[in-house]
């Protein structure tokens, strides 16, 4: 399974039990982002849970209290879930598969040199299901997969059935994520949808006495056939980029034509057919969906027969607006870089998280680094993601004023609550140089220069 993002701070010791109970039994297989949130937040549903790594060290880890992954809340779910007796970790699925009557594939699906999602690991959990299940079993796959997956996990499974010369019962179900990094417990125990695509009246019944804690309180639980729950994952974060590429592009012109994108957003926000959501202009978005789904959903269009032109569209703007803030300092210092120092606030693809997947903040310090420049950062929580990513080609500091000490231009690529409000009198000290480029439009450009600063932002034409 490809390595999680790690987080080495370890829990005080976990006082474990085991109590006699008839709960629900299922299993996750992946301790990423994606199953571990699962797999936590359903035992804090009351379920019993297993979850399944081949990583020993992580397993490890997790059994002595260590999260190997940033989410906020995360660490007291797993806590309290483990010391109750309903969150367990093993390396082997065949551990508790005899017991389980639902297994959750969670695990990677990292794209292919053609953009096109990797299954290999969806499809060696297949395999293991099928060469040791002895009775029936729902196979649910909660990793983000192109339309027909479900059908080549059944393949795999009817397969290893057939070597095995038995004839086991066994549905596959589709039960797409929609987690975002940041809020994902929240996300998870208060859901705007849960979808689930079945094939069979009695898959249908199993995931739904699964979810009845959601369907008890109202929340919405959609089930369809599973070619449209796989579509959904994708349709959904295709839409969401398109927004956010959407704004860029139109955040760019604003800057030609002398309007106001902040401005343009509110006006188109209030329109109740649009909405105000992932309307921000700025310098990109990354992560580990909305890049590799929107990529993805090309390909599966051109497997099809079909060109995804909005969809490459989105891609493009995207790719050239992660380039904008170094476009931008570049700019402030005539073209000319090199022996610069830049400080950069913000380092993961968002707050609330250590996920640098596709973070504009890398194509921005690779620009500058190849310009000459020398980088200084500061990122609340993903610097040992930084260091594990990029080595030693920046200096990472301590603190955001360390990183804005004897810089040349200071550059925010993460909208932190902690940078919010700093001391500017303070930075216009310590800084050598009195160039601000925000990548998130978080400041009031009025202020900045009252304070002296030559500031710039994404979508608004400053003198």
């Amino acid at each position: 399974l490809p390595r999680s993002r790690r987080r080495r701070r370890a829990l005080p010791p976990l006082k474990k039990h085991t109590p006699k109970t008839h709960n629900m039994k299922i299993a996750v297989v992946g301790t990423g982002y994606v199953g571990l949130v699962s797999g936590a937040c359903f035992a804090e549903m009351g379920l019993d849970i297993t979850c399944v790594d081949i990583d020993k060290k992580k397993i490890d880890g997790l059994n002595n209290g260590v999260i190997p992954i940033y989410e906020p809340g995360l660490e007291e779910v797993v806590r309290r879930n483990v010391e109750e007796g309903r969150l367990h970790f093993t390396t082997e699925l065949t551990d508790c598969l005899d017991n389980v009557e639902v297994v959750f594939s969670a695990v990677g699906t990292p794209p292919d040199e053609d953009g096109s999602a990797d299954l290999k690991y969806v499809l060696k959990v297949a395999r293991t299901f099928g060469r040791n299940i002895k009775k029936y079993t729902v196979l649910v796959t909660k990793s983000t997969v192109p339309v027909g997956t479900a059908q080549k996990v059944k393949a795999v499974i009817r397969e290893e059935l057939a070597r095995r010369k038995c004839k086991v019962p066994f549905d596959v179900a589709s039960n797409p994520e929609f987690l975002k990094e940041g809020a994902a417990v929240k996300d998870f125990m208060s859901p705007d949808r849960v979808v689930v695509g079945v094939e069979s009246e009695r898959a249908r019944k199993l995931m739904t006495k699964l979810y009845r804690p959601f369907l008890i309180n109202n929340f919405r639980v959609l089930f369809m056939d599973i070619p449209s729950a796989e579509m959904t994952k994708y349709a959904a974060n295709a839409m969401l980029a398109t927004r956010i590429s959407f704004m860029n592009d139109i955040a760019n012109l604003c800057e030609l034509i002398g309007a106001d994108v902040d401005m343009v957003r509110k006006g188109m926000g209030a329109d109740e057919r649009i909405g105000s959501k992932f309307l921000y202009a700025g310098a990109g978005y990354g992560g580990s969906c909305f890049p590799k789904d929107v990529k993805a959903l090309s390909h599966i269009g051109l497997e099809a027969g079909y060109k995804m032109r909005v969809i490459d569209a989105v891609d493009k703007v995207n790719n050239s607006q992660k380039e904008i803030v170094a476009v931008k300092l570049s700019d402030a210092f005539g073209g000319n870089i090199s022996g610069k120092v830049i400080a950069l606030w913000g380092l993961a693809f968002k707050p609330e998280t250590d996920d640098m997947r596709e973070a504009p903040s890398l194509t921005v310090i690779k620009r500058l680094v190849d310009a000459g420049a020398k980088v200084k950062a500061f990122d609340p929580v993903a610097m040992d993601e930084a260091k594990r990513r990029m080595g030693d080609i920046i200096e990472y500091c301590p603190s955001k004023y360390e990183a804005a000490r004897g810089a040349d231009a200071l550059a925010i690529m993460t909208e932190w609550r902690q940078f919010r409000l700093p001391d500017w009198a303070e930075i216009k000290k310590i800084m050598k140089g009195s160039i601000i480029v925000d990548g998130r439009n978080i400041y009031d450009p009025q202020e900045l220069r009252e304070y002296g600063f030559m500031y710039s932002c994404i979508g608004k034409k400053l003198e």
